[in-house]
């Protein structure tokens, strides 16, 4: 089984999950800035979710161009991924109303700790179909940065509870530390 089917189907997903995150952003009633400002947290929410999707998307994309195939478990653990970023536009718009309430803040870390687990699933399943002697495998290398993720979302989803405002931090360096595309696929040479 090739890998296009996979790559256009987790496009189209991505693409809806960041279409339907915008739609729920709500069109102020008034035109100056007094009728915009209460809207800080939505928008703010926005960019956070935005920026998490794309990561996503982008580091899905480098993955998948140095696999050569893939199989149905490969495609169980694919929609496991799309499954919890699919999530992502209730979590964005449910904290971005309630203003970065507790709870929201520490739900929205639950769908980033999810995803992160998800591509830590693929990954692996990646792996076990390819082998551990291929190029993938050693563009794979430790993994250091989606186990550093895990670590910093489950951190940061209790601390939602004492001070959300540092939980969004946590969230926010995650997304700082993978913001620049991950280049370990195109360290190594590919077989194809």
């Amino acid at each position: 089984m090739t890998r296009g089917r996979v790559e256009a189907f987790s496009d189209g997903v991505l693409a809806i999950v960041i279409t339907i995150m915008v739609l729920e952003m709500k069109v102020p009633h008034g035109a100056d800035w007094a009728a915009v400002l209460p809207l800080w947290p939505v928008f703010l929410s926005y960019i956070l979710s935005f920026a998490h999707v794309g990561i996503y998307w982008n580091n899905h994309h480098h993955m998948f161009h140095a696999v050569k195939r893939v199989d149905g478990p490969v495609l169980w653990a694919n929609l496991h991924l799309l499954f919890w970023l699919s999530l992502m536009p209730f979590a964005t718009g449910w904290m971005g109303e309630n203003h970065f309430a507790p709870l929201p803040v520490a739900l929205y870390g639950g769908v980033l700790i999810m995803a992160a687990v998800a591509y830590f699933i693929l990954v692996h399943t990646l792996l076990r179909l390819h082998g551990g002697d291929t190029a993938f495998a050693k563009a794979i290398g430790s993994d250091f940065k989606g186990k550093v993720s895990v670590v910093i979302y489950a951190a940061a989803i209790p601390l939602a509870f004492v001070t959300e405002w540092l939980a969004l931090a946590f969230y926010v360096a995650v997304a700082v530390m993978w913001f620049i595309p991950d280049r370990r696929f195109e360290r190594v040479p590919m077989e194809r």
